[in-house]
């Protein structure tokens, strides 16, 4: 089994709702924290949406990848905002 594989059955073992909830509150942090720590936790949740998205795009319909890259762009660009403010 390649590494690859082994992370797509782990993911899938992964609880929606748990990983929702991490993920909301990682995301209210980085909005709600000042400067360079709100903004490094939106960078953190980028990273890991990013790794995601690579591994799940070739099952992604064309409609559901642009919804993430768009998802995506609009969350880098209030990182980086929140970074700016800094």
């Amino acid at each position: 089994m390649s590494p690859s594989e082994d992370l797509l059955r782990r993911l899938a073992r992964v609880n929606p709702t748990k990983a929702f909830l991490v993920a909301l509150v990682v995301l209210l942090g980085g909005l709600f924290l000042p400067g360079i720590v709100g903004a490094a936790l939106l960078f953190l949740l980028v990273a890991v949406l990013i790794a995601l998205a690579r591994t799940t795009w070739s099952v992604q319909p064309p409609a559901t990848r642009v919804i993430r890259l768009t998802m995506l762009a609009v969350l880098v660009a209030v990182a980086v905002v929140k970074l700016m403010r800094f």
